[in-house]
């Protein structure tokens, strides 16, 4: 009776959600444009809003709005990682607030151009620039604003337009301003943050003609000399590298909102990797978390995902993270920080241990199996084999892993052995053991990972598994009777015995909200994080339809609603951040969700595909695991049997129907 209850209650929820989930689309602000980004037509609703943007050398966050007047607005938060402040801790970058407007200098005739009413038309986010449009009287402004990919500087671009039908003279004055920071509060001394103008003077403007003029925005040592940057290229070079992202794994789906936001997924899952002192570190951003990397978001959210992408200096960021991890292996059997920090010359542990190397473990084996390099594997293989010793020594007499804290870090308790780390653990022994038969190790090694994942199996079961709140799913520690996000957490590992009572719990509205997944029930907190795990693991369980429309719910509120246009770290902390992290977690509902694709060796993966039912087929094209290039075409054959079709330079090298067919890559 319980169950029909229950039932009926989950019914009444996806009527209620899908009905307030209309309203909420309703109230998008944005559409897909033709350029593969998406754009804000102003309709005379006043909207402000904030987005991250990254650079190999700087990172802004761009405070940006619209007034009901149509005026538009925009401060910089600038961020220069590898400028330090003292003391130079996890959040030690140089930062600094620039609300300047370069438009203030520009005269039309003998009258300021600012002084002319503004009417923004149109805001696009395409390529990896902010691109604005508006009109002052009879001149038509085009605004672009980037980060430079390699200068620490902001770059923004301006095209004058006369839109009249008589030549109007305009005039751009020379503009610079200059701040020298405090010596005694940066690592290096002194820091010198610049704003100048190029391609100022004295013009005559033709109906229709246009005029380019650039600011750029930087910051360096004192002691370094003044930054001379070419803004066209740099723009140019900005497109270049998202350009090149978006020609791999390209996403093709009759959904083109999940399209287009598993496109933008991927640049700010790659854009955010700083040219440190010690190597390429991806970094959260946030405004906090730059020059560093952490077990959790590096090592278990991005690494994995970054083979797919086949991007070299994103592989190279993992490589350097995991380097960094390994230089902290012991004898002594002490935890791996949870944090490298400053740009790879101190760390953070604050927490003390999470299950750091649960989450390493579980990173660095899935990513040397998706990336199919045996050079790379060999250099991993000591790292991994160390932290899963490590966990192994941390089980408890349940069987199950302790833990001081998980990835949250005490904000909701924990116990002394929590979910998330067994599971993590679980699904590292079963990569190990495909790695150590790629890497011919003795075969007791592959049999000894082997046994102890079927242990600690039948250990989560055991220990977590529980009734709670009348859902048949799991406690997230000993003790715990409340639900949590977290519980969703074996569905990732491919452990299924209680799926349907975890995803109904997942679904339901004492998680489920219109901004996703609360943290624990009761609360009003919500981290992206659990919401992108749970979407990941509900498709891998099997529940396709009911999880397709909160994954498509999720996908519009993120990429088209009021704050856009990727997943995002928190609410109420941290205003909703656009870190990193999450937006390779997004991508992962699509290649290990979706696809089901899983790396079973260096060259070997295995597919378990999650078509939707009214979906005739679906493509991931230019996917780069395992040393290869090639397309996956899922589709439905004449006997509606769900097919799986590898095409590799154009052709069809193997056609399964199989449950979930191996397929080799061929070198």
């Amino acid at each position: 009776m319980k169950a029909k209850v229950w039932e009926i209650v989950m019914v009444l929820n996806a009527l209620f959600c899908l009905s307030s989930y209309a309203e909420e689309a309703e109230k998008s602000f944005w559409t897909l444009n033709d350029e593969g980004g998406i754009t804000w037509t102003f309709d005379g609703r006043a909207h402000t809003d904030h987005i991250e943007m990254s650079g190999k050398r700087m990172s802004v966050v761009l405070h940006y709005g619209i007034g009901s007047e149509g005026s538009f607005s925009c401060e910089r938060h600038l961020v220069f990682p590898m400028l330090r402040t003292i003391p130079n801790d996890t959040h030690a970058s140089f930062i600094r607030y620039v609300g300047w407007n370069p438009l203030e200098s520009v005269l039309v005739g003998q009258s300021r151009l600012v002084d002319c009413k503004e009417q923004v038309q149109t805001v696009a986010l395409q390529s990896g620039l902010m691109v604005i449009r508006s009109r002052f009287g009879i001149v038509g402004v085009e605004r672009v604003l980037a980060p430079s990919p390699t200068w620490p500087a902001m770059v923004e671009q301006y095209t004058l337009t006369n839109l009249g039908d008589r030549p109007v003279s305009l005039r751009i004055d020379p503009t610079e301003h200059r701040m020298t920071s405090d010596s005694t509060k940066g690592v290096d001394g002194a820091y010198v943050v610049e704003s100048e103008l190029y391609g100022t003077g004295s013009f005559q403007l033709k109906p229709q003609e246009s005029r380019i003029f650039s600011a750029v925005v930087s910051a360096r040592r004192e002691s370094e000399k003044p930054m001379v940057c070419d803004v066209a290229h740099e723009v140019a070079a900005r497109q270049e590298r998202v350009d090149g992202w978006q020609e791999n794994l390209v996403l093709q789906t009759p959904d083109p909102v999940l399209d287009r936001m598993f496109a933008f997924s991927k640049i700010r899952a790659c854009e955010s990797i700083y040219e440190t002192k010690n190597g390429p570190m991806h970094g959260p951003g946030g405004e906090r978390y730059y020059a560093a990397i952490w077990a959790n978001d590096q090592a278990e959210y991005a690494n994995p995902f970054f083979p797919f992408l086949g991007d070299s200096y994103a592989n190279a960021s993992a490589m350097n993270s995991w380097r960094m991890f390994a230089a902290w292996m012991n004898d002594e059997w002490r935890p791996i920080p949870s944090s490298i920090i400053a740009e790879g010359t101190d760390y953070w542990n604050g927490a003390g241990d999470r299950g750091d190397a649960a989450m390493i473990a579980y990173g660095a084996a899935r990513y040397a199996l998706a990336r199919g390099d045996r050079k790379e594997a060999e250099q991993l293989w000591p790292l991994i084999q160390w932290t899963l010793e490590y966990c192994h020594r941390q089980l408890n007499e349940a069987g199950v892993v302790r833990s001081d804290r998980d990835e949250l870090e005490g904000r909701f308790p924990s116990g002394n052995a929590n979910l998330c780390t067994s599971s993590l653990y679980y699904d590292a022994l079963l990569s190990a053991a495909s790695l150590a038969r790629d890497l011919k190790q003795p075969a007791s090694v592959a049999k000894r990972y082997e046994q102890q994942a079927r242990d600690l199996h039948k250990a989560i079961d055991q220990f977590f598994h529980a009734e709670v709140e009348g859902f048949d799913t799991y406690r997230y520690y000993e003790g715990n009777d409340v639900l949590r996000s977290w519980i969703c957490i074996p569905l990732t590992m491919g452990i299924f015995e209680r799926a349907k009572g975890t995803i109904d719990a997942l679904y339901s509205p004492r998680l489920w909200t219109k901004d996703g997944m609360l943290t624990q029930a009761g609360s009003e907190t919500f981290w992206d994080r659990s919401t992108l795990y749970a979407l990941r693991g509900a498709l891998m369980a099997g529940d396709t339809e009911r999880t397709l429309g909160f994954l498509q719910y999720y996908s519009r509120t993120r990429l088209l609603g009021s704050h856009v246009p990727y997943a995002i770290e928190a609410w109420p902390e941290g205003n909703q951040r656009h870190l990193s992290a999450e937006s390779a977690l997004f991508a992962r509902i699509v290649t290990e969700g979706l696809f089901g694709i899983r790396p079973t060796g260096l060259h070997r993966f295995t597919v378990s595909p999650r078509l939707p039912k009214d979906w005739p087929e679906m493509s991931l094209r230019h996917i780069r695991i395992c040393g290869g290039d090639f397309d996956l075409r899922v589709y439905r054959d004449a006997k509606r049997r769900v097919r799986v079709q590898m095409i590799e330079n154009g052709k069809a090298v193997r056609d399964a129907s199989d449950e979930t067919p191996t397929f080799e890559v061929r070198n």
